[in-house]
């Protein structure tokens, strides 16, 4: 649990810092994914972060391209 507050910490600040979509997306998919992978199914919170991570880059960037 220690590793996935820390993980939380690092996303959060992060995305406070970059002003990149991309990036962004990715370090609050990649928190929200190991969360959600750490809490449901077998407890795999680094398979979740890196699902999440991927799906938060890929939302961030439509979100640039948008703008």
């Amino acid at each position: 649990m220690s590793g996935l507050r820390t993980l939380v910490a690092v996303a959060v600040v992060a995305a406070s810092i970059s002003a990149c979509s991309t990036l962004t997306g990715a370090a609050v998919g990649g928190a929200a994914g190991a969360a959600i992978g750490n809490n449901t199914g077998d407890g795999d919170a680094e398979r979740g972060a890196a699902i999440g991570a991927a799906a938060g880059a890929i939302a961030g960037t439509v979100t640039d391209d948008n703008r």
